[in-house]
This record gives C-alpha cells, sequence and structure tokens, in this order.
C-alpha cells in the first residue's frame, strides 16, 4: 500500500512538478527569444527624419543637409551595417559604404554633399529627397530584408521622431 508524505497526497506531488516543468519552459522560451530575428531587426533603428529643412528650398548645399534621417544603434555592441539601404517611397536608394554604428551611439545620413565621417554619411545629392508633407524611410539590412519603417504626413512640423 502506498502512503503519501507528511506534506501532503501524491497530486500534490505531481501538482509541484507541473508547476516547475512550466517555470521550466518559460525560463527557457525567455532564452531562445533573446536571439529572435525579429528582435535583431531591432537592433538599428530610424530614430527621426528631418525632411522639411528651414526657410525656403534653394537647393543649397546647407538646405539639403539640413534633411537628415538619424539612425540609432539600441544594443550594446557595435552594429555593422555596411550595405544596408535607407529608401524612400519614390525609390531613391542610398547604399551604406563600410560603416558601424558604436554601441547607443547614433549616425546621420544628410542628404546633400559633404565627407563622410563616422557620425556622418552625405548622400550626395543635388536634390531633395524627403518630401515635406508626406513620405515613408524604409531601412533594410545587406540582404534586403526590412529592418525599420517611418511614415510621417504632415506639413505642421519638420521633423518625425520614430
Amino acid at each position: 500500500m502506498r502512503q503519501s508524505g507528511r506534506n501532503g497526497s501524491t497530486g500534490d506531488t505531481t501538482k509541484r512538478l507541473g508547476i516547475v516543468a512550466a517555470s521550466v519552459a518559460v525560463a527557457l522560451a525567455t532564452v531562445f527569444s533573446v536571439s529572435s530575428p525579429a528582435q535583431a531587426a531591432t537592433a538599428v533603428k530610424i530614430s527621426g527624419i528631418y525632411y522639411n529643412s528651414p526657410g525656403n528650398d534653394t537647393r543649397s548645399n546647407t538646405s539639403l543637409n539640413a534633411e537628415y534621417v538619424n539612425l540609432q544603434n539600441l544594443t550594446r555592441s557595435t552594429q555593422v551595417i555596411t550595405n544596408w539601404t535607407i529608401r524612400d517611397v519614390a525609390g531613391h536608394v542610398y547604399k551604406f559604404p563600410t560603416t558601424s554604428i558604436p554601441a547607443g551611439r547614433t549616425i546621420t545620413l544628410r542628404t546633400g554633399k559633404g565627407a563622410n565621417s563616422t557620425t556622418t554619411r552625405y548622400w550626395q545629392q543635388t536634390n531633395y529627397i524627403w518630401n515635406n508633407d508626406r513620405d515613408t524611410a524604409y531601412l533594410r539590412n545587406a540582404a534586403g530584408a526590412s529592418v525599420y519603417t517611418c511614415a510621417y504626413n504632415s506639413t505642421a512640423a519638420s521633423y518625425k521622431s520614430c
């Protein structure tokens, strides 16, 4: 004849084992979800677009460079974005040359001409890229997969925080 322990019946032991098994399953799911593709896709994001440079649209290089997109590294490690692209609805495409964003930092892509640095890239354009009223910025990785999208639809502001 089987006897139950001092602390409860066999049913209590089974219940406790079920709770432990569920806890282990949740812990394993948490560990494996850390490296999921969805999280990797948000390691770098478009943090903002300054789509309407101040003053009249004169197409001067100063005015063109006042139009820009910021990309932010959300991780604690350097992210390599070489061959990634930024594009708009009209099909303008910028392909990043050899580029890394240090942990927690931001890199700026300016529309006009200039000399690239570790914190600023230049599209080398002589015309505006971003519409003053509405547009969408698409960030894609080197394989062409969508990483982040930021859209705006307003003339009330010149900057969209994404």
